[in-house]
């Protein structure tokens, strides 16, 4: 049976809970939460393929109706219950304990790869000090006779992230050994994280400061460059042209649905915490709009600089093309030498084609077209350590454009990270399973150890194969599921009545019927949508992963391997036994090879 909180008591002004320092530590910790890599190397992506502008259409709709009401919904439960994921959802009802746990547990999993994540971009960091940039040569074969033929056959980006960086296996099924360049900047990682959470909101309120501010501070550097660079406007112009038809196609409002969930860090109970720190009485309505708005802002901010780059690198490719061509073309007509240029190419060979065409045929130029080139999109880890390293190379001072790129990261992923871990920490705390005289510092430091040493497996050959695994699974279904849990536990299990009279004394107003039609039925409706649309289409797309195999090589070395293994994930979910498993993801048992060029990916 639920419990009555309608008129909570008055709370002594020392209880013994930490509170923030100010409101706008507060703010800026959620912002922090919310906003994360995939405001950076995602959004921008989901853009590009879904419509440009239009992309924003559902986007924004997903916002109003799903990802607002449901970031009230959290500020509110944890501001007025004053306790973690756990300790709220069963002093609401021993039955929906499950909630809590299933929030714990996923926090626990996204901690131990997203951490890693910060391992590959502090290796990155670490070594863009370098004149040249490693990623921007190839290395000597063994002989020293010539280039690496692994590394000349597939560029030397695409080398230094898939054999320098994380000395990948051919497939998941192959072990490989632990990379000590990566345990080092992993153990690197967990002690700062260590160190920013040691005491709690204590420690985590002051480097937040930093951890949040500092990347706005980088991209308007990147956008104020980005926007001088020779094709930054072509960027701009392909991300956000609206394409209107694409709004037909209901993969473009699924992603629009999931981008906005998982951005604001909704149902990892982070967000729980952070409010339950609050004072009691707090408009955590204003708050949530708040951060709903910087979150999405700041996406489209990113957007920018990305881009005005990714425009940049696709004109250069464009002219690169060109240029080669024009060579051929001039050494095979014995032109002189600056006859045929970028601007009239074109009037060129159509007069050529017309005049010699069995020797234009013969020369077999390459098809130039800035269209294909603005068309090569990625996201994730393809995006950060591919697309972007590549893009930097071609910078004046790439250097400095490259450690400015990847402190940004870091500082990103840190301020999530915090969230994270409060999301574990908080909880365990709350559970009376670990005494109250160990003090905070050492039980930190033995989470973060332990949080290490599991993650070492990250570190493998075969390590990114399970991030990517992680990242695709962990971090979503069950979300979906605990997030469509606690708005029913909220409306129908606790009541909307009694949940309005708590919002009510700690705002001073009543929610309106925006927030009551929402929490009611539009938010759980649109939870259930998406997650049956999410199973439908894992079930029709064969579950794959994009593989390094330094045997077969191309332009870009990739093979696709569809995988088939059972592995079964348990999410504890709201119900009397307070856990459900949940079976998803690669069922069979055996693995094939199909080769891919240009076989970009992670979903991260």
């Amino acid at each position: 049976m639920s419990k009555d909180l309608s008129v909570p008591p008055e709370i002594p002004k020392e209880d013994g809970r930490p509170k923030w320092d100010n409101k706008f530590q507060y703010i800026l910790s959620c912002i922090g939460f919310a906003v994360g890599l995939g405001n950076v190397w995602r959004f921008p992506y989901l853009c590009q393929i879904h419509g440009g502008g239009a992309f924003l259409i559902p986007y924004f709709i997903a916002l109003l109706f799903e990802g607002i009401p449901l970031l009230h919904l959290e500020l509110a439960l944890g501001q007025c219950l004053r306790k973690g994921s756990i300790g709220a959802w069963n002093t609401i009802s021993p039955y929906l304990g499950g909630v809590g746990i299933g929030s714990w547990m996923v926090s626990v999993l996204v901690s131990l790869y997203y951490n890693t994540v910060l391992t590959w971009v502090m290796w990155y960091f670490t070594n863009s000090f370098q004149e040249p940039l490693p990623w921007s040569v190839c290395p000597l074969n063994e002989n020293r006779t010539g280039l690496n033929e692994e590394c000349y056959k597939s560029t030397a980006v695409n080398y230094f992230w898939y054999r320098k960086t994380l000395n990948i296996t051919p497939d998941v099924t192959e072990t490989g050994t632990l990379q000590w360049w990566l345990i080092l900047c992993l153990a690197t990682c967990w002690a700062i994280v260590y160190l920013c959470t040691i005491r709690g909101i204590e420690t985590t309120g002051k480097a937040i400061y930093v951890t949040a501010i500092f990347p706005y501070l980088v991209l308007t550097i990147f956008l104020i460059h980005g926007l001088t660079l020779p094709g930054a406007t072509d960027g701009l112009a392909y991300l956000f042209t609206p394409n209107l038809n694409t709004l037909k196609n209901p993969r473009v409002w699924l992603d629009a649905a999931t981008q906005i969930f998982f951005s604001l860090s909704l149902a990892f109970g982070g967000l729980i915490a952070f409010s339950s720190y609050n004072p009691p009485k707090n408009d955590c309505e204003k708050d949530a709009v708040t951060v709903a708005i910087v979150n999405s802002v700041t996406s489209l901010y990113a957007s920018i600089p990305v881009f005005s780059v990714l425009g940049f690198k696709a004109t250069t490719g464009y002219w690169d093309c060109l240029d080669r061509n024009i060579i051929n073309v001039i050494n095979e007509f014995d032109l002189p030498e600056e006859s045929i240029m970028r601007q009239n190419y074109t009037a060129w060979i159509s007069y050529l084609n017309s005049s010699h065409p069995e020797k234009i045929a013969g020369l077999k130029l390459k098809s130039c077209d800035l269209q294909e080139f603005l068309d090569q999109s990625v996201s994730g880890t393809g995006l950060a350590f591919i697309i972007f390293t590549q893009a930097i190379i071609l910078m004046p001072g790439s250097q400095a454009w490259a450690i400015l790129f990847f402190v940004m990261l870091f500082s990103l992923g840190l301020s999530s990270m915090f969230g994270n871990i409060e999301g574990v920490f908080t909880p365990l705390l709350e559970l009376r399973i670990i005494s109250k005289s160990i003090p905070k510092e050492l039980l930190s430091g033995i989470i973060c150890l332990i949080s290490f040493l599991i993650a070492l497996c990250f570190t493998l050959g075969s390590g990114s194969y399970w991030i990517d695994i992680f990242d695709s699974y962990a971090g979503s279904v069950p979300l979906l599921v605990i997030a469509f849990f606690e708005v029913i536990g909220v409306a129908y299990v606790y009541k909307m009545k009694r949940f309005s009279k708590d919002v009510k004394w700690m705002t001073g107003r009543k929610p309106n019927l925006y927030w009551q039609i929402t929490w009611r039925f539009i938010s759980p409706l649109l939870l259930l949508i998406v997650f049956v649309a999410f199973v439908t289409l894992q079930i029709q797309k064969p579950a794959s992963y994009a593989a390094w195999n330094p045997k077969y090589v191309c332009s870009q070395i990739f093979s696709k391997l569809l995988i088939k293994a059972r592995l079964v994930y348990f999410s504890p979910l709201p119900d009397p036994l307070k856990s459900l498993p949940v079976r998803n993801i690669y069922r069979a048992t055996e693995c094939y090879c199909q080769y891919k060029k240009n076989g970009n990916h992670s979903k991260m």
